[in-house]
Parts: structure tokens; sequence; C-alpha cells
């Protein structure tokens, strides 16, 4: 019993050290990216959030269809 408990510990650990690890190591490769694809477009990042929001904007036509399919989902 002992043995089958250390094992599971065991196990425990390594699994969540592995989960450590990776997603360490993806937190440091997506800011290396993040970084590297800022240098090399530089006035991407400043026009890219208002560009997208000026194209992204939701008509009232759209806006009804939504609160209607709220209404007939909630069943109000």
């Amino acid at each position: 019993m002992e043995n089958l408990l250390a094992e599971a510990l065991s196990l425990t650990l390594f699994g969540m050290g592995f989960v450590f690890v990776f997603l360490t190591l993806m937190v440091f490769l997506t800011s290396t990216m993040s970084s590297l694809v800022q240098k090399i477009q530089p006035n991407l990042a400043s026009t890219g959030a208002s560009s997208i929001q000026s194209t992204n904007a939701i008509d009232e036509d759209t806006m009804s269809i939504i609160k209607k399919a709220i209404k007939m989902h909630t069943g109000a």
C-alpha cells in the first residue's frame, strides 16, 4: 500500500512538473515571438486594433437578430 501511494505521489509530482515546464516554455516562446513580430512590423501594433474595431462594427440589424435569439433561448 505504501509503495502504491509513493508511486501515485511520484507520478503526480512528475505530471505537475511537466505541465509547469511546458507552460513556462510556452509563455517564454510566445513573448519572444511577439517581440520579434513587433520588431519586424512596428506599425502593425499601433494601427491594428483601431482598424479591426472599425471593420467589425455591429450594425443594428445584426444587433436586433442577436437580441431576438437571446430572448428566444432564455424564454423571456
